[in-house]
């Protein structure tokens, strides 16, 4: 049965802004319904499953600022600003990439109209979908769109949520984690329809950062379930079992436990996404190889199929370009509904849940690292006696550290950026003295401010390193802190 979501559809750009906010109600019926879905529609029968793989694809432009004097630069996508300079050597790659963001559509139709039923997750940033409405390149949104709508395809394509602004969320103020969320819930449901927003599920965190700080942690897994979501990915290297040790079970589901200072705790779903993030893994759909080397196990009392999970940039890459459709249409003409099988997230979930399996019996793990401070502790609570624990971590291991995990343990999001995060904590912190309580969120003084806030807080401007992606994010919270002061008066 479809979902029952409210009549009518969202715009999807409002006076030149991307539609992020002002629905709230809407976007909330939409996402807390818990119908299942894809019991009922599915043929699938879990004992007749050995074990099962699931890739998805992670697409992302930022948003940037363009040639001539920065204060007075157009905000416009990278994709559009590489596109109008292709012919640089840097950039020739555009029309390739134009063309990724589209394939998905055409790789689902085709395999579907063979009679096969193919299965591939999809995480699309809120930038890269402004973006390429904004470029005029509204024909892949369109065929998305048509394959996350018809009858014979929605089930093939799951939708991953994420943070609009492709925000490292370890970094990013905790007032502003369900900021993102929500946005990108907008945005997604203006674009692909409310009923659409109701059956994502599962949520892919940009650079797959998972905060380690207990408060952090807490407030990112509650922005989360406050957001709807029933489970995400996470990188295999960030958690640790709840000893401290490494992890002894990666694939089959796992309960990721946050406890902040205070000792409140909340727990999500989490599939565990194995080994690195090297294109090469998905573009040679490693996952299914991998899943053919697992057997069924044993869990609360039941024998359940596995799950090897990997994500990867979708249209980085020549592997990504070129290698990944093939071998993708060679294993699913391979595979059935028997066996080794592909499946989406949510989908497998659902069949686990469909025997008595559901979150309360999957082993909990928590952020790297938590172990250390919560055994310094011995039962104690509070913010000062979790501080002290966290220094006395420190002092104890050069290892040990707070700024959180992502893909690769190589890169810090928050050494040797303060010159980035600084305009851009003090614009949050402007944002919400300002804001919080007092805007109406539909009006578009509150939406511009909102932009402008989230934009600022993209990994791309401390990934590619300083130079014109520094001056991007300065000029961006320039122009935040001035829509702050010019239309509400701070």
């Amino acid at each position: 049965m479809p979902i029952d979501i409210p009549a009518g559809e969202l715009p999807e750009i409002i006076d030149g802004l991307p539609n992020l906010c002002g629905s709230e109600s809407r976007i909330e019926a939409a996402t807390s319904r818990r119908e299942p879905v894809h019991l009922g529609r599915s043929p699938l029968e879990l004992e007749r499953i050995q074990s099962a793989f699931s890739v998805a694809l992670h697409m992302h432009q930022p948003l940037v600022l363009d040639d001539g004097d920065i204060r007075a630069a157009r905000v416009l996508g990278n994709l559009e600003y590489m596109m109008a300079r292709k012919e640089q050597h840097d950039f020739h790659d555009a029309p390739a990439y134009a063309h990724c963001y589209a394939r998905p559509a055409d790789l689902i139709r085709e395999l579907s109209a063979a009679g096969r039923r193919p299965r591939l997750m999809l995480d699309y940033s809120g930038e890269l979908l402004f973006g390429l409405r904004q470029m005029g390149l509204g024909q892949a949104l369109e065929g998305l769109k048509a394959v996350a709508r018809d009858e014979r395809t929605k089930d093939c394509v799951e939708w991953l949520g994420t943070m609009w602004g492709h925000a490292v969320a370890a970094s990013t103020p905790v007032p502003d984690l369900i900021l993102h969320m929500r946005a990108w819930q907008h945005q997604f449901a203006s674009v692909f329809g409310l009923e659409a927003l109701a059956r994502v599920r599962g949520f892919s965190p940009p650079e797959m950062s998972l905060p380690n700080h207990p408060d952090v942690a807490y407030a990112y897994v509650g922005a989360l379930k406050a957001s709807g979501y029933d489970w995400l990915l996470v990188q295999e290297h960030t958690v640790e079992e709840t000893d401290g040790s490494e992890l002894r079970e990666r694939h089959l589901p796992r309960r990721l436990v946050a406890r902040d200072g205070r000792g409140r705790e909340v727990s999500i779903t989490a599939l565990i996404k194995t080994q690195g993030s090297d294109t090469k893994l998905v573009g040679h759909m490693q996952p299914y190889s991998e899943a053919q080397s697992l057997r069924p196990r044993g869990l609360a009392g039941k024998t359940v199929p596995p799950i090897a999970v990997q994500i990867s940039d979708g249209e980085n890459g020549g592997v990504m370009m070129n290698e990944f459709p093939g071998n993708y249409k060679r294993v699913f003409s391979e595979t059935g509904t028997e066996g080794v099988v592909g499946l989406a997230g949510t989908e497998y979930l659902e069949l686990l849940a469909q025997a008595g399996v559901g979150e309360r019996d999957f082993a909990p793990v928590q952020p790297k690292h938590q172990h250390a401070v919560w055994r310094r502790l011995d039962g104690r609570s509070g913010p000062e006696e979790v501080a002290r624990a966290i220094e006395d971590a420190k002092r104890a291991d050069h290892r040990f550290s707070m700024d959180g995990g992502s893909w690769t343990n190589d890169i810090s999001w928050v050494r040797g950026y303060d010159n980035v995060l600084d305009p851009m904590r003090k614009l949050s912190s402007l944002f919400h003295r300002t804001l919080d309580g007092r805007a109406k969120t539909d009006e578009r003084a509150y939406r511009n401010a909102l932009f402008h806030l989230l934009a600022t807080q993209s990994s791309d401007y401390r990934y590619w390193g300083p130079g014109r992606w520094t001056e991007n994010a300065r000029e961006l919270c320039r122009r935040g802190t001035e829509v702050l002061e010019r239309d509400f008066g701070r």
